[in-house]
C-alpha cells in the first residue's frame, strides 16, 4: 500500500485565524471563550462560546459569492484556500482526475436553515425561500465547493458522524491514497454553529458549560468542577498525498498518516460507555493498523470535551490500552482553549497532534484548578502550561454522538 503524507495544512480556530496563530494560541494556552456576539442569547442558559475572531469573509471570498455561501462553507473553503496555498501543488502538474476532496461536518448549514424559517415565519406566510437555501444548507456542499474552485474530479464527498465527522473525512482520504484510488485528497471540516437553535438544543441536553461569570475558564476538562462542553465553530484542512508523489515534486511534509481506527460504542446515543469500550477499541484498531506498540505513542491529543461523564471514560480507555506506558504519555484537550467544534473538531485537533510533531511541544489543557479524584493523578494531562518534548507519534481522539469513535496517528517521517 501507498504512504501517506500531510503536505499543507489551513485552520480557521477561535484562537487564530491561520495555521500561524493557532500554533501560537496553542503554544500560549490562550482561551478562546467570550460571549456570544453572533446573535443575542440574553435569554439562553449558556451565553457565551467559542467564535472566530475578525473574520472578514470578504478578504477570502467575493461578496457575490459568499451570498451563496452558508457560513460553515465559508469557514470551510478559507481553510482548504491555506492548505492549498501551503501545499504548494502546482495544478496545471496534478492529474485532476485522481485528485478529490472528502470533508466533514457534523450538522452543516444550520444557520441557513435558521433564517428561511424565521424569514418564513415572520412574513406574510407565502413561501418565498432562497433559491440557495437547499444548496447552502447540505452537508455534502463544501467538497462540492472545493472541487469547483481546484477542478478535482476524483473522490468527493461528505462524511457526517456527529463529532467524529472530520476525523473520519481524514480517515476516508488516508484509505483512498493508500489503497491507489487517490493521489492527492483536500481533507478535514467545518462547523457553524453557534446559533440558537444549537445552543437551545444542546442546553435542552444539559451538556454546555453554564459558567456565564468567567468563560474564559468555563472549558475545564479533567477538573473536578468541569459542567459540561464549550461550543466553538471553525474549520481545519489537510492535503493529503501519497508519499512517492510528494517526495518527487520536492514538497514540504509535515508527517507521515500511519493509521486510523473506527468503531461504535453501541452503548447510548450521546453518553459513552462507563468503562471506555467503544474509545479502547478504536485506539487499539489505529494502532494495529499503524503496526505500533502502545509505547511508540508520545502524546494523546484527547476528545476531552470538558463533561463529567466523557472525561473519565476516555481516561479509563486510555489506561486500558496503554498500560504502564500511559504514565510516559502527554494527555492534552485541546477543547480547553478552541472549544468544541462538532464536526471539525477532529481536523484541528489532527492539526494541532502535527503541529506538536513539527514543533516539539504538547499544547496545554489549560484550566485546569482542582484534580478529580476519579482520574489517575499520576497521568501527565499537561494542565495549564506548554510542555515541552521530542513528539515523534501523535494519537488523536474524537468521539461523536451516536457512539461513533474516530483515532488517528500520525507520525515523523523517517
Amino acid at each position: 500500500m501507498n504512504r501517506v503524507v500531510v503536505t499543507g495544512i489551513g485552520a480557521l480556530t477561535p484562537i487564530g485565524n491561520n495555521v500561524e496563530e493557532y500554533l501560537n494560541g496553542l503554544k500560549n494556552g490562550v482561551s478562546g471563550a467570550d460571549k456570544i456576539t453572533l446573535f443575542d442569547a440574553t435569554h439562553f442558559k449558556t451565553k457565551f462560546a467559542c467564535e472566530i475572531k475578525n473574520l472578514k469573509v470578504e478578504d477570502f471570498i467575493d461578496r457575490k459569492e459568499a451570498r451563496r455561501l452558508d457560513r460553515f462553507a465559508q469557514l470551510g473553503l478559507i481553510a482548504a484556500t491555506e492548505a492549498m496555498t501551503d501545499s504548494g501543488l502546482d495544478l496545471e502538474k496534478v492529474d485532476l482526475n485522481t485528485a478529490g476532496v472528502i470533508w466533514g461536518s457534523g450538522i452543516g448549514g444550520l444557520g441557513t436553515l435558521e433564517k428561511e424559517i424565521e424569514d418564513f415565519t415572520t412574513g406574510s406566510g407565502t413561501p418565498r425561500y432562497n433559491p440557495f437555501m437547499i444548496p447552502k444548507m447540505i452537508t455534502d456542499i463544501v467538497a462540492g465547493h472545493i472541487s469547483i474552485k481546484y477542478g478535482f474530479r476524483g473522490v468527493n464527498y461528505a462524511t457526517v458522524s456527529a463529532c467524529a465527522s472530520s476525523s473520519h473525512a481524514i480517515s476516508a482520504a488516508f484509505d483512498h491514497i493508500r489503497l491507489g484510488r487517490a493521489d492527492v485528497v483536500i481533507t478535514g471540516g467545518s462547523e457553524a454553529t453557534v446559533l440558537k437553535p444549537a445552543m437551545g438544543g444542546f442546553n435542552s441536553m444539559k451538556a454546555l458549560s453554564e459558567r456565564n461569570d468567567d468563560p474564559k475558564t468555563a472549558s475545564r476538562p479533567f477538573d473536578k468542577d468541569r459542567d459540561g462542553f464549550v461550543l466553538g465553530e471553525g474549520a481545519g484542512a489537510l492535503i493529503l498525498e501519497n508519499y512517492e508523489s510528494a517526495k518527487k515534486r520536492g514538497a514540504k511534509i509535515y508527517a507521515e498518516i500511519a493509521g486510523a481506527g473506527a468503531s461504535a460504542d453501541a452503548y447510548h446515543i450521546t453518553a459513552p460507555h462507563p468503562e471506555g469500550l467503544g474509545a479502547r477499541n478504536v485506539m487499539k484498531m489505529a494502532l494495529n493498523d499503524a503496526k505500533m506498540n502502545p509505547g511508540e505513542i508520545d502524546y494523546v491529543n484527547v476528545h476531552g470535551t470538558s463533561t463529567p461523564l466523557g472525561d473519565i471514560a476516555e481516561t479509563k480507555a486510555i489506561l486500558q490500552v496503554f498500560g504502564d506506558s500511559s504514565y510516559k504519555l502527554n494527555i492534552n484537550s485541546t477543547k480547553s482553549m478552541t472549544g468544541h467544534l462538532l464536526g471539525a473538531a477532529g481536523a484541528i485537533e489532527a492539526i494541532a497532534g502535527i503541529l506538536a510533531i513539527n514543533h516539539n511541544f504538547v499544547p496545554p489543557t489549560i484550566n485546569h484548578f482542582t484534580d478529580d479524584p476519579a482520574l489517575d493523578s499520576k497521568l501527565n494531562f499537561t494542565f495549564n502550561v506548554a510542555q515541552e518534548r521530542k513528539v515523534n507519534t501523535v494519537l488523536s481522539n474524537t468521539f461523536g454522538f451516536g457512539g461513533h469513535n474516530s483515532s488517528l496517528i500520525f507520525k515523523r517521517l523517517n
